[in-house]
């Protein structure tokens, strides 16, 4: 099992001071190689779910495991550490460096693991059809082709796990269909597991398991659950 989840659990304060947990997960597991699709209403908690399974959020309580290290435990740089070896993640805003190019995005991902190495960046690129434009910013790139740098930088490291949070939130219907693909199909090629978050059901329609947030996340039944938007 890559990912086992137990018992995590997330709150925030809001602003009138009470307190509102926004995920409360009894257990959650992922097989390597396994493409799960979670779907749920806006500010159910999907993207603070995937935070907490990066490492980029510490859970109030519970466990997250991945490859056998648990990185909910782990000090922050520890779970640098771990989310640089493990895991890709593919934000919906892209969080692309815009004074970097196409390639030192890449490249700047890779420092955070094993090292840069240039050869494989540039095969990323050309992977997901940038290898004329290695030397591009972003501003200098469509919606569609900056989705295309980011699905590279998150495979840069070849992660165990990539997360992808509303990947096609962003891009028209053709652009979604393209990206979607170029996504899973680089996962199988890699022979890393997905998690991917969408309230598109064009999207979901694509996975055969399909997950909703409501059904293992205790937190979505409270009222008010749904207010919050971490």
């Amino acid at each position: 099992m890559l990912l086992n989840i137990e018992n995590l659990r997330k709150s925030f304060e809001t602003p009138d001071g009470s307190v509102l947990t926004v995920v409360d997960i009894p257990a959650f597991s992922l097989d390597s190689g396994q493409q799960t699709a979670l779907c749920g209403t806006s500010g159910s908690g999907k993207t603070t779910f995937l935070n907490l399974i990066a490492g980029i959020l510490k859970p109030d309580g519970g466990r997250v495991e991945l490859d056998g290290c648990p990185i909910s435990e782990a000090g922050e740089a520890g779970r640098d550490r771990l989310r640089a070896r493990t895991i890709g993640y593919i934000f919906q805003t892209f969080n692309l460096l815009q004074g970097y190019t196409c390639i030192e995005n890449v490249l700047l991902g890779m420092s955070f693991g094993p090292g840069a190495d240039r050869r494989w960046a540039r095969e990323l690129l050309g992977r997901v059809g940038l290898g004329q434009r290695l030397d591009h910013f972003p501003r200098q790139l469509s919606t569609g082709q900056q989705q295309r740098v980011a699905v590279a930088r998150a495979l840069a490291n070849r992660p165990k796990l990539v997360l992808a949070d509303e990947p096609t939130g962003n891009l028209d219907p053709t652009s979604a269909a393209e990206s979607l693909g170029l996504i899973r199909e680089t996962c199988r090629e890699n022979g890393a597991a997905l998690l991917l978050v969408s309230h598109d059901r064009g999207v979901l329609d694509q996975f055969d398991n399909v997950r909703d947030l409501a059904d293992i996340n205790r937190a979505a039944a409270w009222p008010g659950a749904g207010e919050a938007k971490p």
